[in-house]
C-alpha cells in the first residue's frame, strides 16, 4: 500500500460539534476545505434566524450547497457546449485554409 492511500484522521467542526473522520492522504485538505464551506453555509441560515433546529439548519444549508452545484453545473455544461461549437467552428477554417494552400 503507498502513502498516498493511507487513511489519515481528520478532525471537522460544523455546527459546533465535532466530527472525526478517516479519508485518503491526498483528499484531507479538499475535505477540510468542504467541511468550512458547509459550517459558512450553515452559519449564514443560522444567522438568518428563521430556522430553529439544528437539523432543519443542516438540510437548508445542504440544499442550498446542491443548489449552487447544480448551478455551477449547469453553467459549465453551457460553457462546454459553447467551446465544442467554436472549436467546431475553427476546425473547419483551418480546413478550408489548408485546402486553400494544397491548391
Amino acid at each position: 500500500m503507498n502513502s498516498s492511500t493511507k487513511p489519515v484522521t481528520v478532525n471537522l467542526r460544523i455546527l459546533e460539534k465535532d466530527y472525526v473522520l478517516g479519508c485518503p492522504a491526498e483528499e484531507r485538505e479538499l475535505l477540510i476545505a468542504s467541511s468550512q464551506y458547509l459550517n459558512q453555509k450553515v452559519q449564514e441560515v443560522r444567522v438568518g434566524g428563521k430556522v430553529v433546529s439544528n437539523e432543519r439548519i443542516v438540510v437548508l444549508s445542504a440544499l442550498n450547497v446542491i443548489h449552487e452545484y447544480f448551478q455551477y453545473k449547469q453553467e459549465k455544461e453551457i460553457y462546454i457546449d459553447i467551446l465544442t461549437k467554436e472549436i467546431s467552428r475553427l476546425q473547419e477554417k483551418i480546413e478550408l485554409a489548408l485546402s486553400k494552400v494544397k491548391d
